[in-house]
């Protein structure tokens, strides 16, 4: 079933092996099916018939395997894990990485909208700190997972898409940098390391509190005195980085040669190795283990794949297009600075549409891969719901659950000068129904156990290896700054 519009970009996954894998969940084996035939095209014809046994009108999806990801680097793992929690690539030092993107929440931090610089604590028992000190705004969008970035297919970071691979470009990728993203980045998972370190909210701290919120404040990246080489510099006055920087890139042979490119690289293949998750239920299940799964969540599976229309735009093997879709998801929040006709207060986000500079874009925002889907809420691009089923359900029925949003399923820490503007879209008519006339998905009726099975699939995509990711946190940096909050 297609549940969206013309407008909206979608794969469908009919390839041979989409066929074998489907053929594979039936209990047979591809050299099996083959050994019945001796010509090619014979061979499909029987694998597609086969296939077509299945309850569902869309194949399923390949299983993903080592080739789907970056290769593996440990010299460089081991230093960006420690970069990762390291809190000297902050402007004030007071936060990580991690601190947002923790291995203790689920590589998010369990509120909807994060609360960076200024803040305190970890996840949801940050608090947003105080004085002159204290947080001056929440991060207008969600902070989002770090699942299975690692693989080759995703190649645009940010819910507007704002970073994407672009061999055109020098650097490689088109982003918010421009001519300023420097070259050498391994992939778009580094580029994306590039970016939190120069945000006001997120990592930078304000102006006046610290040379790098300066640099920020002046649009001062790549500089000589810019936000990237100032952080460099930090690096290179500690003994252990430079021994490890030295030890994980052939093209470092001194410490005036450590660049932040380096330690983005470094992040990211931390991030690519301790983040993958790739065996939950129904991994196995496509690999061929008919038990992986229990009844309601083979029913739930079905639904997905058929009725319910999920797979129309979470298809494929992480269960994304990589494409941008308007789905009614309520605006909470700070927003990213845009207005609708009429208002000038920026607490709007006009998603893709920021990127593009396409009015067809506004309010699409990038289809999430549902892998640990179960782990990661609050969801949406602002965090509105913190249950499963809620968004769900809103997904079920767009413009009716937007128009009925029951605020209670944020999380967002109370401090009354945020508190004004955080549903400020969300409680105006007006700017509702601009949310919802652009909403490209049609309602879809199930009844409540077609709901609670679609739910236990999604349950089903959680890899066990995930839910335990304290191996992941050191106890111990090389800056001798605090790890643990």
């Amino acid at each position: 079933m297609n549940r969206t519009n013309a407008s909206v970009q979608r794969r469908t996954p009919t390839s041979r092996t989409a066929v074998f894998v489907a053929v594979a969940s039936l209990g047979f084996t591809a050299n099996a099916i083959l050994a019945q035939t001796t010509d090619p095209g014979d061979a499909i014809d029987v694998l597609e018939r086969l296939a077509e046994a299945i309850d569902t009108p869309t194949p399923l999806p390949r299983p993903a395997t080592d080739d789907d990801f970056y290769p593996r680097d440990e010299a460089k793992e081991t230093l960006g894990r420690l970069l990762f929690f390291d809190k000297i690539l902050s402007g004030n030092r007071n936060i990580s990485c991690a601190t947002c993107h923790h291995s203790l929440t689920d590589t998010g931090d369990g509120l909807s909208l994060p609360v960076g610089e200024g803040a305190r604590g970890l996840g949801v028992t940050r608090n947003l700190g105080v004085g002159k000190e204290a947080v001056h705004e929440r991060v207008p969008r969600n902070a989002p997972h770090l699942f299975n970035l690692g693989a080759l297919e995703f190649e645009r970071m940010f819910d507007d898409g704002r970073l994407e691979v672009n061999p055109f470009h020098p650097s490689g990728f088109s982003s918010p940098a421009g001519d300023d993203l420097p070259p050498g980045l391994d992939n778009v998972l580094a580029a994306q390391a590039m970016f939190p370190v120069t945000s006001a909210t997120e990592m930078a701290g304000q102006a006046g509190e610290n040379s790098i919120a300066d640099a920020v404040a002046h649009g001062d990246l790549a500089g000589p005195n810019g936000v990237w080489s100032q952080l460099a510099g930090r690096l290179r006055q500690v003994g252990e980085y430079r021994r490890r920087f030295i030890a994980a890139f052939e093209d470092i042979e001194a410490a005036g040669d450590i660049t932040y490119v380096h330690a983005a690289n470094a992040i990211a293949a931390f991030e690519a190795a301790a983040f993958r998750a790739d065996d939950s239920p129904f991994d196995r299940f496509l690999r061929g283990d008919r038990k992986a799964l229990s009844r309601r969540e083979r029913n739930g599976l079905r639904l997905f794949y058929g009725s319910a229309g999920c797979s129309s735009c979470h298809s494929g093997t992480f269960q994304t297009n990589h494409e941008f879709a308007a789905v009614a998801m309520p605006q909470i929040g700070p927003g990213k600075g845009d207005n609708q006709r009429g208002y000038d207060d920026g607490h709007d986000d006009f998603g893709r549409e920021r990127v593009t500079l396409d009015r067809q874009d506004r309010f699409r925002f990038r289809v999430p891969s549902l892998r640990n889907i179960a782990l990661t809420g609050p969801w949406g691009h602002a965090g509105s719901y913190n249950t499963l089923e809620g968004v769900v359900r809103q997904l079920l029925d767009p413009v009716v659950a937007l128009q009925n949003y029951d605020t209670s399923q944020a999380v967002l820490p109370s401090r009354s000068d945020l508190d004004a503007v955080d549903f400020s879209v969300q409680g105006d008519a007006r700017r509702v129904g601009g949310i919802a006339r652009a909403c490209e998905l049609e309602p879809i009726a199930l009844s409540e156990e077609e709901i609670a099975e679609l739910v236990d699939f999604l349950h089903a995509l959680t890899d066990p290896s995930s839910l335990d990711l304290r191996w992941t946190t050191p106890m111990e940096v090389p800056s001798g700054l605090p790890v643990f909050d």
